[in-house]
């Protein structure tokens, strides 16, 4: 430390000691030997100070410490534990989680279709039925309506009869998609069966099951309403007929008055 201020001292006195007056210009051109001094001074000042106030912990990029490969090995760790148990995976098991997809989306094919079969069944016997309340509402108003107001009954049937027809198409494309669900199923269920996934399969071919029974019920509905339709038809055509058969009466009957009127 003395060597340090020593050196201090001999540097300032270089650098700024002889300089306080114009006339200490010669005495410094004469003093060479004390600027050289100065200046040996000076750069061991320089390199004393790099080694005094050298900041700890700094060190080159290229020389990483072994906190840094730590470091670096645990990331890999971490990232590389995943892939690891991926790996470890039997055929078996991925087998078994490909036949769970499969069930599940199999499970949910048929439910919408299922859905939308049934609604489409009570749809179409929703329209028959106020089909047949048109149409016995006519037959029973024959000869007593007006013939605008039968106009409008009858058009009000045509109607009906034109939506009976369109939800029983929409019937008949519903269940062929529902068809095809149901074989789905049936499929998956054996495929999950058979790759040891016996919970699943058990689970779909219920689900097949309860779709089975819902849409026989909704059959039954509309069958009830075609039947209904059937006689409703078949009344329509007795009906005709006894209108048709009055009216001829009611000629005749006419014709036979107005014969003896002549006579």
């Amino acid at each position: 430390m003395q060597a340090v201020r020593q050196c201090a001292q001999c540097a300032s006195r270089a650098a700024g000691g002889f300089l306080r007056n114009p006339s200490d210009i010669p005495m410094l051109q004469t003093n060479k030997s004390v600027l050289k001094r100065g200046a040996a001074c000076i750069r061991v000042l320089s390199s004393s100070e790099n080694i005094l106030f050298k900041k700890p912990g700094v060190q080159k990029l290229e020389e990483p410490t072994d906190s840094v490969h730590m470091s670096i090995e645990s990331y890999r760790g971490i990232f590389a534990a995943p892939f690891r148990q991926v790996e470890s995976l039997s055929h078996d098991s991925l087998i078994r989680r490909a036949a769970s997809v499969v069930t599940d989306s199999s499970s949910t094919f048929l439910s919408q279709t299922t859905l939308a079969l049934l609604d489409a069944l009570t749809d179409y016997a929703k329209a028959v039925h106020k089909r047949i309340i048109l149409q016995r509402r006519y037959l029973a108003s024959l000869g007593k309506l007006t013939p605008a107001d039968e106009e409008s009954l009858l058009r009000l049937i045509n109607v009906q009869r034109s939506e009976a027809s369109e939800r029983l198409n929409d019937c008949k494309r519903f269940e062929s998609t529902w068809m095809n669900s149901v074989n789905l199923c049936k499929l998956a269920a054996e495929a999950a069966y058979t790759s040891g996934g016996e919970e699943a399969a058990v689970t779909l071919r219920t689900n097949i099951q309860v779709a089975q029974t819902q849409v026989e019920e909704a059959r039954k509905l509309s069958a009830d309403a075609d039947k209904k339709l059937a006689e409703t038809k078949v009344e329509e055509i007795q009906r005709m007929a006894e209108y048709a058969a009055s009216l001829e009466n009611s000629d005749e009957h006419e014709i036979h008055e107005a014969y003896l009127r002549e006579d």
